[in-house]
Protein backbone atom coordinates (compact mmCIF):
# COMPACT_ATOMS: atom_id res chain seq x y z
CA UNK A 1 0.00 0.00 0.00
CA UNK A 2 1.08 3.34 -1.16
CA UNK A 3 0.98 6.55 0.80
CA UNK A 4 -2.18 7.20 -2.09
CA UNK A 5 -4.05 4.69 -0.55
CA UNK A 6 -4.07 5.67 2.75
CA UNK A 7 -7.12 7.91 3.66
CA UNK A 8 -6.66 11.09 2.84
CA UNK A 9 -6.95 12.56 6.67
CA UNK A 10 -3.69 10.17 7.28
CA UNK A 11 -1.88 11.74 4.36
CA UNK A 12 0.72 14.01 5.15
CA UNK A 13 0.47 16.85 2.85
CA UNK A 14 -3.48 16.21 2.63
CA UNK A 15 -3.11 16.55 6.90
CA UNK A 16 -0.51 19.86 6.84
CA UNK A 17 -3.34 21.27 4.69
CA UNK A 18 -6.36 20.59 6.96
CA UNK A 19 -4.76 21.24 10.50
CA UNK A 20 -0.96 22.64 10.03
CA UNK A 21 2.62 21.75 9.78
CA UNK A 22 2.34 21.31 13.01
CA UNK A 23 -0.01 18.42 13.77
CA UNK A 24 2.86 16.10 11.51
CA UNK A 25 5.16 13.84 13.23
CA UNK A 26 9.01 14.13 12.36
CA UNK A 27 8.55 10.98 10.44
CA UNK A 28 5.55 12.70 8.44
CA UNK A 29 7.55 16.03 8.28
CA UNK A 30 10.56 14.01 7.13
CA UNK A 31 7.93 12.18 4.37
CA UNK A 32 7.34 15.69 2.66
CA UNK A 33 10.83 16.54 1.93
CA UNK A 34 12.05 12.65 1.13
CA UNK A 35 9.11 12.37 -1.39
CA UNK A 36 9.02 8.94 -2.01
CA UNK A 37 10.29 5.71 -0.19
CA UNK A 38 11.74 2.70 -1.52
CA UNK A 39 11.21 -0.94 -2.26
CA UNK A 40 8.42 -2.04 0.75
CA UNK A 41 8.20 1.30 2.35
CA UNK A 42 6.39 4.19 1.68
CA UNK A 43 8.34 8.02 2.65
CA UNK A 44 6.64 7.73 6.08
CA UNK A 45 8.12 4.46 7.19
CA UNK A 46 11.34 5.57 5.64
CA UNK A 47 11.07 8.36 7.68
CA UNK A 48 10.50 6.18 10.72
CA UNK A 49 13.10 3.83 10.09
CA UNK A 50 15.44 6.90 9.87
CA UNK A 51 14.37 8.38 13.29
CA UNK A 52 14.91 5.04 14.86
CA UNK A 53 18.44 4.51 13.84
CA UNK A 54 19.79 7.71 14.47
CA UNK A 55 17.53 8.52 17.53
CA UNK A 56 15.76 11.65 17.37
CA UNK A 57 15.55 13.92 14.63
CA UNK A 58 18.24 16.66 15.98
CA UNK A 59 21.17 13.87 15.69
CA UNK A 60 19.78 12.84 12.48
CA UNK A 61 19.32 16.24 10.95
CA UNK A 62 23.38 17.20 11.89
CA UNK A 63 24.54 14.45 10.00
CA UNK A 64 26.64 16.56 6.75
CA UNK A 65 24.61 16.03 3.56
CA UNK A 66 27.24 13.79 1.91
CA UNK A 67 27.00 11.16 4.95
CA UNK A 68 23.36 11.68 5.19
CA UNK A 69 22.99 10.69 1.21
CA UNK A 70 24.62 7.29 2.38
CA UNK A 71 21.63 6.46 3.85
CA UNK A 72 19.60 3.64 2.42
CA UNK A 73 16.62 4.89 0.51
CA UNK A 74 17.90 8.51 0.55
CA UNK A 75 20.71 9.29 -2.12
CA UNK A 76 21.83 12.55 -3.37
CA UNK A 77 18.46 14.53 -4.25
CA UNK A 78 16.65 13.67 -0.71
CA UNK A 79 19.70 14.53 1.33
CA UNK A 80 20.15 18.37 -0.65
CA UNK A 81 16.38 18.35 0.26
CA UNK A 82 16.51 18.13 4.44
CA UNK A 83 19.84 20.29 4.08
CA UNK A 84 18.22 23.28 2.46
CA UNK A 85 15.16 22.70 4.64
CA UNK A 86 17.09 22.84 7.34
CA UNK A 87 19.09 26.20 5.88
CA UNK A 88 15.35 28.22 5.08
CA UNK A 89 14.70 28.04 8.43
CA UNK A 90 18.22 29.48 9.72
CA UNK A 91 17.20 32.52 7.04
CA UNK A 92 13.95 32.75 7.81
CA UNK A 93 14.69 32.97 11.80
CA UNK A 94 17.76 35.51 10.61
CA UNK A 95 14.67 37.80 9.06
CA UNK A 96 13.10 38.78 12.38
CA UNK A 97 16.61 39.43 13.59
CA UNK A 98 17.35 42.26 10.85
CA UNK A 99 14.31 44.28 12.48
CA UNK A 100 15.28 47.24 14.16
CA UNK A 101 14.22 46.14 17.44
CA UNK A 102 15.25 42.79 17.50
CA UNK A 103 18.57 43.39 19.54
CA UNK A 104 16.32 45.06 22.25
CA UNK A 105 15.66 41.88 23.61
CA UNK A 106 18.58 39.71 23.96
CA UNK A 107 16.79 36.21 24.16
CA UNK A 108 15.56 37.06 20.24
CA UNK A 109 19.48 36.69 19.22
CA UNK A 110 20.48 34.16 21.39
CA UNK A 111 17.17 32.26 19.79
CA UNK A 112 18.63 33.01 16.49
CA UNK A 113 21.88 32.11 17.50
CA UNK A 114 20.82 28.34 18.49
CA UNK A 115 19.06 28.23 15.50
CA UNK A 116 22.17 28.98 13.60
CA UNK A 117 24.75 27.23 15.08
CA UNK A 118 23.50 25.52 18.18
CA UNK A 119 22.66 21.95 15.65
CA UNK A 120 26.45 21.67 14.43
CA UNK A 121 28.23 18.25 15.80
CA UNK A 122 31.89 20.68 15.81
CA UNK A 123 32.38 23.73 17.46
CA UNK A 124 31.54 26.87 14.70
CA UNK A 125 32.55 30.61 15.71
CA UNK A 126 30.64 33.34 14.20
CA UNK A 127 30.24 36.70 14.41
CA UNK A 128 27.20 39.08 13.98
CA UNK A 129 28.59 42.56 12.50
CA UNK A 130 26.15 45.71 14.36
CA UNK A 131 26.14 49.56 12.97
CA UNK A 132 26.49 52.38 15.22
CA UNK A 133 22.65 51.84 15.61
CA UNK A 134 22.97 48.51 16.79
CA UNK A 135 20.92 47.41 13.20
CA UNK A 136 22.13 43.90 11.85
CA UNK A 137 25.06 44.36 9.13
CA UNK A 138 25.75 40.61 8.64
CA UNK A 139 25.91 37.44 10.54
CA UNK A 140 28.87 34.93 9.41
CA UNK A 141 30.59 31.89 10.62
CA UNK A 142 34.44 32.77 10.58
CA UNK A 143 36.00 29.58 12.16
CA UNK A 144 35.29 25.42 12.87
CA UNK A 145 37.14 24.05 15.39
CA UNK A 146 38.40 24.15 18.56
CA UNK A 147 37.46 27.44 20.26
CA UNK A 148 40.96 28.38 21.71
CA UNK A 149 43.75 30.61 20.59
CA UNK A 150 45.16 28.73 17.85
CA UNK A 151 41.76 28.60 15.94
CA UNK A 152 40.48 32.06 16.33
CA UNK A 153 42.40 34.32 14.84
CA UNK A 154 41.53 38.49 16.31
CA UNK A 155 43.19 39.88 13.41
CA UNK A 156 40.30 38.14 10.83
CA UNK A 157 37.53 39.03 13.06
CA UNK A 158 39.35 42.76 12.77
CA UNK A 159 39.43 42.51 8.64
CA UNK A 160 35.87 41.37 8.99
CA UNK A 161 34.50 44.27 11.32
CA UNK A 162 36.63 46.74 8.90
CA UNK A 163 34.73 44.86 5.90
CA UNK A 164 31.20 45.51 7.28
CA UNK A 165 32.43 49.14 8.34
CA UNK A 166 30.71 47.59 11.56
CA UNK A 167 30.89 49.56 15.22
CA UNK A 168 29.99 46.68 17.21
CA UNK A 169 30.03 42.97 17.03
CA UNK A 170 28.38 39.93 18.91
CA UNK A 171 30.83 37.32 19.12
CA UNK A 172 29.13 33.38 19.78
CA UNK A 173 30.10 29.88 19.18
CA UNK A 174 28.82 26.41 20.31
CA UNK A 175 29.69 23.82 22.49
CA UNK A 176 28.20 20.51 20.92
CA UNK A 177 28.95 18.42 24.44
CA UNK A 178 25.61 20.63 25.04
CA UNK A 179 27.23 22.36 28.05
CA UNK A 180 26.95 26.26 27.23
CA UNK A 181 29.60 26.98 30.45
CA UNK A 182 32.15 29.68 29.28
CA UNK A 183 35.93 27.88 29.65
CA UNK A 184 39.60 29.41 30.46
CA UNK A 185 39.91 29.42 26.84
CA UNK A 186 36.40 31.26 25.97
CA UNK A 187 37.36 33.73 28.42
CA UNK A 188 40.47 34.17 27.31
CA UNK A 189 40.04 34.68 23.68
CA UNK A 190 36.83 37.46 24.36
CA UNK A 191 39.28 39.32 26.39
CA UNK A 192 41.46 38.91 23.52
CA UNK A 193 39.36 40.08 20.57
CA UNK A 194 38.12 42.51 22.76
CA UNK A 195 41.39 44.41 23.48
CA UNK A 196 41.61 43.88 19.30
CA UNK A 197 38.61 45.81 18.51
CA UNK A 198 38.49 48.38 21.03
CA UNK A 199 41.96 49.62 18.94
CA UNK A 200 39.59 49.84 15.69
CA UNK A 201 36.72 51.62 17.72
CA UNK A 202 34.87 48.48 17.65
CA UNK A 203 32.31 47.57 20.54
CA UNK A 204 31.88 43.70 21.65
CA UNK A 205 28.22 43.75 23.13
CA UNK A 206 28.39 40.15 23.76
CA UNK A 207 29.43 36.56 23.56
CA UNK A 208 27.09 33.77 23.73
CA UNK A 209 27.68 30.00 23.83
CA UNK A 210 25.30 28.36 22.37
CA UNK A 211 24.30 24.97 23.92
CA UNK A 212 21.98 22.28 24.73
CA UNK A 213 19.47 24.41 26.55
CA UNK A 214 19.35 28.24 26.73
CA UNK A 215 22.43 30.53 25.22
CA UNK A 216 25.35 31.97 28.46
CA UNK A 217 25.54 35.46 27.69
CA UNK A 218 29.04 37.24 28.91
CA UNK A 219 27.61 39.87 29.26
CA UNK A 220 24.83 38.53 31.79
CA UNK A 221 27.49 37.05 33.31
CA UNK A 222 29.50 40.21 33.69
CA UNK A 223 32.01 38.72 31.59
CA UNK A 224 32.83 41.37 29.22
Amino acid sequence: MTIRDWPESERPREKLLERGAAALSDAELLALFIGSGRRGQTAVDLGRELLARHGSLKILLERDASALATEPGLGTAKSCRLHAALELGRRYLACDLRQPEALANPAACADYLRARIGAYPYEVFACVFLDNRHRILAFEELFRGSIDGASVHPREVVRRCLAHNAAAVILAHNHPSGVAEPSLADRAITADLKRALELIQVRVLDHFIVGAGAPTSFAARGLL
